[in-house]
């Protein structure tokens, strides 16, 4: 098959042909006009979409992944959230029959576990239901599913020696839902800790004499996720971000509001309310109802390069988690690609080579 456009290649983006199987095969450099062709995106940290979520197991996990997949999200990783171990274990579960199950979806990479071992104090829209660091428990969740990533605050105790038992799993442990000082933070970073989840959100505010973990991730940070939907961090704070750390990338952090009119939807245990382009509970931001195509436009107004915001979706991520075979355009890379009009529209989504979305569809 072959795609006439302008290519985000490894050397930027350049006008030309693409061909591809299921892998990349070639691609030919030409005066051709057409739209955009960029990797397929990479959510690392989305609890829902089209009405469902996560936590309530196959079909639903299903659901979202279809959902996301028409906004050009070729490849995610459902994230739950803090509840009861029996709910946690059965929405990870679902996970991996989805992943064992996919076809005509978005690549279910594992999950993100958003908690339970986060602080009370900073629970955000979290429900109720934190507890403290937990070995066994923790081996439970690693048995029911391919965790890949896991939210904790490194300040309770036993955190720091959770972070060494994921890191010797191959998981990511990553900071966030905390109130973790300065030192705190460092200790989880030398422990083995590799980013930020949601940085700016959940956690104390940078202080110029407590700088708390917004401040090591600016100074030190490799990686962090942030969320680009112009309600959760301004955006002179995501360009200092991008100024400091270089492995920032970007997630939905999308619930099961995205997609979906005004109205009530659910969250693990709450109930929370879509308001407009933001989802609330009570007065507190509640997850998003972005998606990641949205997220590419929002990201060049601004003032990214679309070199850079699509790197930052896709290529980013990808090597966050150590994929070598996803977000690049590249001979031998899996074909997972997104094509977009003049204006950063979705017109087509290809999964493995495969058409899997065409905005021109039926249905």
């Amino acid at each position: 098959m072959a795609l006439a456009g302008l290519v985000l290649t490894p050397e930027g983006l350049r006008p030309g042909r693409l061909y591809f199987s299921e892998r990349i095969e070639a691609f030919e450099p030409a005066l051709v006009e057409g739209p955009y062709i960029l990797p397929g995106f990479i959510d690392l940290h989305v609890h829902g979409g089209a009405g469902r979520e996560a936590m309530e197991g196959e079909e639903a996990v299903r659901t979202l992944a279809r959902f996301h997949l028409a906004h050009g999200t070729t490849a995610l990783l459902p994230t739950t959230v803090t509840a009861p171990p029996e709910e946690i274990l059965g929405a990870l579960e679902g996970i991996r029959r989805a992943m064992e199950a996919g076809r005509g979806e978005a690549r279910i990479l594992g999950a993100h576990l958003e908690g339970p071992f986060i602080s009370p104090r900073r629970l955000g829209a979290q429900p109720p239901f934190p507890r403290e660091p937990d070995l066994e428990l923790m081996a439970a969740f690693l048995e029911a599913a391919p965790v890949r990533v896991v939210t904790l605050a490194p300040e309770l105790p036993g955190a720091l020696d959770l972070i060494r038992f994921l890191s010797s799993r191959g998981v990511r442990p990553q900071v966030g839902h905390t109130e973790a000082s300065y030192r705190e933070a460092l200790l989880a970073l030398e422990a083995g800790a590799t980013g930020f989840t949601h940085l700016y959100n959940a956690m104390p505010p940078l202080h110029h004499r407590h700088p708390g973990p917004v401040g090591l991730a600016l100074e030190r940070g490799g990686h962090a996720e942030a969320i680009p939907d112009g309600l959760h961090v301004d955006p002179a704070a995501l360009r200092l971000a991008l100024k400091c750390i270089p492995g920032l990338y970007f997630v939905s952090d999308a619930v099961a509001a995205a997609g979906m009119p005004d109205g009530l939807y659910a969250l693990g245990r709450h109930r929370v309310e879509k308001r407009g382009e933001g989802v609330w509970l009570g007065e507190s931001l509640a997850g998003s109802a972005l998606t990641l195509d949205q997220a590419l436009r929002n990201l060049v107004a601004f003032g990214l390069s679309l070199e850079e915001a699509a790197r930052r979706l896709s290529t980013v991520p990808a090597r966050y988690l150590g994929l070598r075979d996803l977000g690049e355009i590249a001979p031998g890379k899996l074909a997972d690609l997104v094509v977009l009009d003049e204006r950063l529209r979705v017109l087509e989504v290809y999964l493995g080579g495969k058409r899997a979305f065409s905005a021109g569809a039926p249905g």
